[in-house]
């Protein structure tokens, strides 16, 4: 034996390197994977979604008439007082007449006065008749249908020269033209309340209709914010919640809270095309939040985050590492002792970051995050 060995001693040793390199090429190599731990902390659950400031008092300011507007002189951001005259508006001028419509009320006013002229003749005509009916009628010489019917040519001819006198001066009134600005009655209009300018909506003047918005004005000091929610979403949402706005443009979240959630809810088209029934959740801003706030003016863009769950020490699980099993319940990987153990959760809440765990873990443990599907329970992994 010592013989065979000494005399193969050199083929053996290759054959041991050769198994043992080949044991060590295939045997299964620890799958690199991204791990997170399970901590206990502050967790938070709410909906978020953008929206907009406005003055919780504004006015939008009409014109009271139609008539000529006079230029609005106040910019944006102007302080106003209640009362403040704003602009004046009066009577539309007069419209000049070209040569055309010159000619044209002039042959007019020459045919009313040919036409009184000659209803002045048929009322003489008729007068006379009556007068010769009355008397033949006081003599029992004529009947009284006849002397009525004098009477009513008399009365017609009457009204037909009357008619005709004023064509005739509605047409000269047409005609004549003022050798000036002819004076008008003014309307001012001015600030029902007192606040600032937000917008001046129709500057220049003009002659516009009534009803047309002029100005905004509203208190800036006021502000709170306008959050449209979809209407599934608003169902979950109460007064009194804690709200944190981000996104407004200041270092620090803005908190407010939900004053009020209207009860009527509209249609919107999104970017996509797709049809939303939309509910609008108001904001108010209260202490030092107010005071941030007035930084803000009205139609400003904002993000609001609507806090509807909130727990200061939470036993959390990082949101990356949780999918659902055959059975259809939370399920994470584990790491221990270099392998990956399956293991069912029971999750209560969740939000972006986290999961809160109510079984099935405990503080400190590795999860892996963002599990390959072709991991399996007991593969050997090596965090990244």
């Amino acid at each position: 034996m010592v013989s065979f060995v000494k005399h193969w001693r050199w083929p053996l040793g290759i054959g041991v390197l050769l198994l043992t390199g080949l044991a060590v090429a295939f045997w299964p190599s620890a799958e690199p994977v991204d791990v997170g731990q399970v901590t206990r902390g502050p967790m938070a659950v709410g909906i978020t979604d953008d929206g907009v400031t406005r003055a919780e008092e504004y006015y939008v300011i009409s014109a009271p008439v139609t008539g000529y507007l006079s230029r609005i002189e106040l910019e944006p951001g102007d302080r106003v007082q209640r009362g403040t005259l704003i602009t004046r508006m009066t009577g539309r001028p007069a419209t000049p007449l070209d040569l055309r419509t010159q000619e044209e009320l002039r042959s007019a006013v020459a045919a009313a006065d040919a036409a009184a002229k000659s209803s002045e003749a048929s009322l003489a005509q008729a007068q006379n008749d009556l007068a010769r009916a009355e008397e033949l009628a006081s003599r029992g010489f004529l009947p009284r249908a006849q002397l009525e019917a004098a009477r009513t040519r008399v009365a017609t001819s009457e009204a037909t020269l009357a008619q005709a006198r004023a064509e005739a001066t509605r047409n000269r009134a047409l005609l004549r033209q003022p050798s000036g600005p002819a004076p008008r009655a003014s309307v001012d209009v001015r600030a029902p309340a007192s606040g600032s300018v937000l917008s001046v909506i129709n500057e220049s003047e003009g002659v516009i209709a009534e009803g047309t918005p002029l100005i905004t004005i509203g208190d800036p000091d006021g502000i709170e914010a306008v959050i449209d929610l979809l209407s599934r979403e608003a169902v979950r949402v109460e007064p009194g919640q804690r709200v944190e706005i981000t996104q407004w443009g200041g270092p620090e979240p803005l908190i407010g809270r939900v004053e009020r959630v209207e009860p009527f809810g509209r249609l919107k088209i999104s970017a996509l095309g797709i049809e939303e029934q939309r509910v609008n959740v108001i904001i108010s801003f209260p202490g030092r939040s107010r005071v941030e706030a007035g930084r803000l003016g009205h139609g400003y863009q904002l993000d609001a985050t609507i806090i509807l769950w909130s727990g200061q020490d939470v036993l959390r699980v990082p949101v990356s590492a949780l999918f659902r099993g055959s059975d259809g319940s939370w399920h994470v990987f584990a790491v221990e002792d270099g392998r990956a153990v399956e293991r069912k959760v029971q999750v209560d809440h969740l939000n972006d970051e986290f999961g809160e765990v109510a079984a099935g873990l405990t503080a400190g443990e590795e999860v892996i995050l963002n599990p390959a599907s072709g991991l399996r329970d007991g593969t050997r992994v090596t965090a990244r």
